[in-house]
């Protein structure tokens, strides 16, 4: 690449200028850098203020040709250069100054757009509109984000700088970033993950665990029973599981067997579930409004589907892992 670099610069300098402007923004993508980085260094590249706006999101990003991310003061100019993220969408980059862009710049416009694009098909969907500001989170969340950017996205959110925060990642929804101490998503709303608490800095690690913890929930039915909201400082050691179960991972035979056990019966999942979640089989029976024997016999008959016992501890361990690595399996990262 480099060796084209300099063949092409001696031939056509805006050629050269041009691939090292796709050899840049390939290397964010690999990177998987954020948003802000990504509008910084279009803005540095062009030398004017570049802004990132996504309307469906409620997304607006500017950042300056020095690398500083500052407040829009309206709607960016529709004469300005731009390029769109899809065709049709209204969401785009753009540079702040008049006039048509040249040919470096518009490669700086098109990379930028397929690098932000890339960045937002894999961390959220289209924001609702009552929920948080989506450039505020995405630069909380953001590993690459500097210290006064973290400051400035907090600020915009409302969120207490000097007071412990944690994200919330939840399904079919953006992130969300929450005082630690607040009361957090309800047990019956839609799934979710709880990250630990952590200062400004540690947000981006606080946003990981949440993912790990949305993939160990369950939606609370008979076909995928168990707690739609997870803390991440719940699971211990049991997070060590989440990268191990992934689409081109085939299942173990216990999982096998779980499933195996699950067609037979309509109860089965449930009934197991509440087995693996409670001390003790009369608490399991009283949380499935179950008579003690009736749970007895249900567990016979799984017991005999599983091909292992589930009443000594170790079976209630394997089943209990077993349960969390199927719905590892059913919410996949």
């Amino acid at each position: 690449m480099k060796d084209l670099e300099v063949r092409l610069a001696a031939l056509d300098p805006d050629a050269g200028a041009a691939v090292r402007v796709i050899a840049y923004f390939d290397q964010l993508t690999s990177a998987r850098a954020g948003l802000e980085a990504i509008v910084r260094g279009a803005a540095v590249l062009a030398g004017c203020p570049v802004w990132l706006t996504d309307d469906g999101r409620r997304l607006s990003l500017r950042v300056d040709p020095d690398g500083h991310p500052t407040p829009a003061s309206g709607p960016p100019d529709p004469d300005w250069p731009h390029h769109q993220l899809d065709p049709g969408a209204r969401a785009a980059v753009w540079l702040e100054r008049p006039g048509p862009a040249g040919p470096v710049e518009a490669m700086v416009l098109e990379r930028a757009a397929a690098a932000a694009r890339s960045v937002l098909d894999r961390t959220r969907g289209r924001a609702p509109a009552a929920d948080q500001d989506a450039a505020a989170v995405e630069v909380l969340i953001d590993e690459g984000a500097r210290p006064e950017a973290r400051r400035h996205a907090a600020r915009v959110l409302g969120l207490p700088a000097d007071r412990p925060l944690r994200a919330v990642a939840r399904a079919g929804a953006p992130a969300r970033i929450e005082p630690a101490a607040s009361a957090g998503p309800a047990a019956d709303g839609p799934r979710a993950g709880i990250g630990p608490a952590a200062d400004l800095a540690g947000l981006p690690a606080s946003w990981a665990a949440a993912r790990t913890a949305l993939r160990f929930t369950a939606d609370g039915t008979g076909e995928d029973p168990g707690p739609r909201v997870v803390h991440a400082d719940d699971l211990g050691a049991l997070a060590l599981l989440a990268p191990s179960v992934s689409p081109g991972v085939p299942p173990i035979p216990d999982e096998l067997a779980l499933e195996h056990a699950a067609a037979a019966a309509p109860w089965m999942l449930a009934t197991l579930d509440a087995v693996a979640a409670h001390p003790s089989l009369r608490a399991a029976a009283s949380a499935l409004r179950l008579h003690h024997s009736s749970l007895q016999d249900r567990i016979t008959h799984a017991e005999r589907l599983l091909a292992w016992p589930i009443r000594d501890p170790h079976g209630h361990h394997r089943l209990y892992l077993a349960l969390a690595l199927r719905r590892l399996r059913r919410h996949p990262a």
